[in-house]
């Protein structure tokens, strides 16, 4: 068996009207983040935890921001591309572990949510005779500290562990 660690990090600064979509959950009482698709910083964190470990090239190169067929995508669709991907090459997920960290809105009650999200997203990954796939969501604060601290927007780090028969 072949193990391999993937880091992923993405960080979006709040800019339009509400929704915020964090891991396919919206959240209607938040602003949502600036970005070319929907902005949902936790599945662009994921997906290239997963693409980094699979020598596979990075999310902004497999769909890049210059595309207009991508202006508002959905994010949680672009990670079942990823997933798919290495499905076709043949890797399985062992577990996902992600830190979100913003100092609004409070996200508590939206994490068994987000990791339901995923989970369903992923499920392609399970190994065949495996145990099943964990996927942990941590909401933490930057006390005051910088940008995020400032409720400047959101910052994401995924951590994801592939292995392969």
């Amino acid at each position: 068996m072949r193990n391999r660690v993937g880091l992923g990090f993405d960080v979006h600064p709040f800019g339009a009207a509400p929704p915020l979509v964090l891991a396919g959950v919206r959240i209607t009482d938040a602003a949502r983040l600036a970005g070319h698709s929907d902005g949902d910083v936790v599945a662009h964190a994921v997906a290239d935890a997963l693409l980094g470990p699979a020598g596979l090239p990075d999310l902004g190169t497999l769909f890049p921001a210059s595309d207009a067929a991508l202006r508002d995508a959905d994010s949680m669709g672009l990670l079942a591309d990823v997933v798919a991907r290495l499905v076709d090459s043949r890797w399985w997920l062992d577990n996902v572990d992600v830190v979100i960290a913003a100092e609004q809105p409070r996200l508590a009650p939206h994490i068994e949510r987000m990791q339901a999200n995923l989970l369903e997203v992923l499920a392609p990954l399970k190994e065949p005779m495996g145990l099943g796939i964990n996927v942990s969501v941590r909401p933490k604060r930057a006390e005051g500290l910088g940008a995020i601290g400032r409720a400047e927007g959101i910052a994401v780090w995924a951590v994801a562990l592939l292995s392969r028969g």
